[in-house]
């Protein structure tokens, strides 16, 4: 008995998979979906994106119709989404959760549904591609003011793509995943078409063009397949140094940690001060043992000090005196209360016995959780609705301008701009392309992770922080209430960490620069045309669907007519 060849073989596990191919099809979109999410932190196997982008072109490539498209890419979005983010359902039951897990997969069902359309086009793996950027760009857009979570960049942080962010940012890395995906599925249902059909001798010239243009196409594929590594690679050798820029000043990051976990941390709002004083005199008394670096800055996370210092003079007095001691001014992560009641999230810049200076209000604030779209209305879905907060956006630039103390044989030059995304912010790309716009010569992430215990949602913000610090060439400091701090240099290197729930302190000498990358500048731009183009793509597909389907109906009754 002569062994069956591969294409027989491949034939065969074609004709197993056809007897149910809406169940394969739905599994093979679950596994997608697990596969992206696989791809991120805090797990290292950021690899797993493109694979998964692989498995969903193929399954989408094989519904017979549009809304099949559909399906399966809302199957894939949650077996995505619904694993990647019940951090945001800990404290508030599974109702939040799984509602904005399938808000989410829409967005991937809509991906589906377009890029069921766009197989038709020439060149579609690029289409594709760009439809995903597209979808991504949307997702972080709408509604109320859009949810970036989960956007495929920020799963690279550790692999090939992160350096393209200095081009393009997080949507230039989201293409390159996605166009690796679909260029290696076009390969995939290349060779698969070539070792499945039964060859004939006798080739029709149209036949034949089409297999030279198909010929052409893997080529083609398989050139992406090698350009976008290879060009990742070339580009991680322009990225500055760690030490590279005009001038150094030193940093210190606090994490003075907090007395518990979950939405009633701050109940004990005082204590959460204290531990962040605490710390930074700490850091003091080591800095005048000659153990540790004097700092030019210190930064408090988001929520430092929940007690409004501009209102309560027993926190000012501490902060105050955490400052004098350290010699630094220190950004204080506060919570103020307005005069109509509502709060702003902002950090201030708290100059000793000068007190405040500059204050940056958060711009882009967590509906559902700082504040609560009509909250009539979903207060019927969950009983914690009236937690969220009555928070209110801030106007700004997202800079802050610190100026060192004097001190004797001082090498400082002039203050210090400081971009700042507080938490949330950071997700966002127009957050600290405002800063850089202003002048920011350093970025800082002041967050608090104690809302959402010990959870993924750490290890997630932590790679977007290094993602906005290529992107934008600068030095990044991450200080959060109970971890993870850290200090990521320009080439998005985590040069610092501390570990969760531990009180900590991080002192490096990091480089001001004031030069700016390209996605910098143009980023914006760039992430417009791409949704353009997918746009255009997606009109063009539709008119040709709908020409072959109207000489499809013509043919019809052609045929109908009678004969003679």
């Amino acid at each position: 008995m002569k062994p069956e060849t591969p294409g027989v073989a491949l034939r065969r596990v074609a004709v197993a998979l056809g007897r149910y191919p809406v169940l394969s099809r739905s599994v093979a979109a679950v596994v997608s979906g697990l596969l992206i999410f696989g791809s991120f932190p805090p797990r290292p196997f950021w690899f797993l994106a493109p694979i998964g982008i692989v498995v969903l072109t193929l399954t989408i490539r094989g519904a017979a119709r549009m809304r099949g498209g559909f399906g399966y890419g809302f199957l894939a979005g949650l077996a995505f989404f619904v694993p990647l983010l019940p951090w945001t359902g800990i404290y508030v039951g599974p109702v939040p959760w799984l509602a904005l897990s399938t808000v989410c997969s829409l967005y991937i069902g809509l991906f589906g549904l377009l890029a069921r359309l766009l197989f038709s086009l020439p060149g579609w793996p690029v289409w594709v591609a760009l439809t995903w950027t597209a979808t991504e760009w949307l997702r972080s857009s709408f509604p109320f003011g859009g949810f970036p979570w989960g956007r495929l960049a920020f799963g690279q942080a550790d692999g090939w793509y992160l350096s393209l962010a200095m081009v393009g940012g997080a949507p230039l890395i989201g293409f390159a995943v996605a166009l690796t995906g679909t260029a290696a599925a076009a390969v995939l249902v290349s060779v698969w078409t070539r070792v499945t059909v039964v060859p004939t001798d006798d080739k029709s010239p149209a036949e034949s063009g089409r297999t030279t243009k198909a010929r052409v196409g893997i080529i083609a594929a398989a050139a992406t397949l090698v350009t976008i590594p290879v060009t990742g690679a070339i580009l991680r050798t322009a990225l500055p140094g760690p030490q590279e820029g005009d001038r150094t000043i030193t940093v210190a990051a606090i994490q003075g940690s907090v007395p518990r976990l979950g939405l009633d941390f701050n109940a004990q709002r005082r204590a959460v001060l204290d531990n962040h004083v605490r710390r930074t005199e700490e850091l003091a008394r080591a800095v005048a043992q000659g153990q540790a670096r004097q700092p030019d800055v210190v930064i408090w996370p988001e929520n430092s000090s929940d007690i409004d210092p501009l209102r309560n003079a027993d926190a000012a007095a501490e902060i105050t005196e955490a400052s004098e001691q350290i010699g630094a001014p220190i950004l204080v992560g506060a919570v103020l209360v307005n005069g109509d009641r509502t709060t702003t999230n902002s950090v201030i810049v708290w100059n000793g016995a000068a007190g405040p200076g500059e204050r940056h209000d958060k711009k882009i604030i967590q509906p559902f959780g700082e504040y609560l779209p009509m909250r009539s209305f979903f207060r019927l879905f969950s009983e914690y609705a009236d937690r969220a907060g009555y928070f209110v956006p801030g106007h700004g630039d997202g800079t802050v301008r610190v100026d060192p103390f004097e001190r004797p044989a001082s090498s400082r030059h002039g203050g210090i701009d400081i971009g700042v995304a507080t938490c949330y912010e950071v997700a966002f790309d127009r957050a600290f392309r405002d800063s850089m716009h202003a002048g920011a010569q350093l970025l800082t992430v002041p967050t608090n992770n104690a809302t959402f215990g010990d959870s993924e949602m750490t290890y997630q913000q932590l790679a977007m922080s290094r993602v906005r610090a290529v992107e934008h060439g600068r030095a990044l400091v991450v200080a959060a209430t109970s971890g993870v701090s850290a200090i990521i240099t320009a080439d998005g290197t985590v040069q610092q960490r501390t570990p969760e729930f531990v009180p900590a302190a991080l002192v490096a000498e990091l480089p001001l620069r004031s030069t700016t990358t390209f996605a910098t500048r143009f980023g914006a731009e760039a992430e417009l045309l791409s949704v353009i183009l997918s746009g255009a793509a997606v009109v063009v597909a539709a008119i040709r669907r709908r020409k072959t389907r109207g000489r499809y109906v013509n043919d019809q009754a052609t045929m109908d007519q009678p004969v003679g």
